[in-house]
């Protein structure tokens, strides 16, 4: 029996270390399986409707950081 994981990261601002050691290294570990990681842009809402703008950017600044760290959008699904 496979595991499905899902996990995500909402983008209210600019990735640090802390998401490198306590997120991303685990994402790495975890492609190539049933894995899917999300922006989940909607829900930093709560928090950052203040300028829209600012979820956006960030969208950006993460899909790039996971890139940079080796998440690999053909061994996970990214959305």
């Amino acid at each position: 029996m496979s595991t499905r994981v899902l996990s995500g990261t909402r983008p209210t601002g600019k990735l640090h270390l802390g998401h490198l050691l306590g997120a991303l290294e685990n994402y790495k570990k975890l492609q190539g399986q049933d894995a899917f990681f999300m922006i989940a842009d909607l829900h930093a809402l709560t928090t950052e409707y203040e300028d829209p703008r600012i979820i956006a950017e960030s969208v950006w600044n993460n899909v790039i950081d996971w890139l940079a760290v080796g998440i690999d959008p053909g061994s996970a699904k990214l959305f």
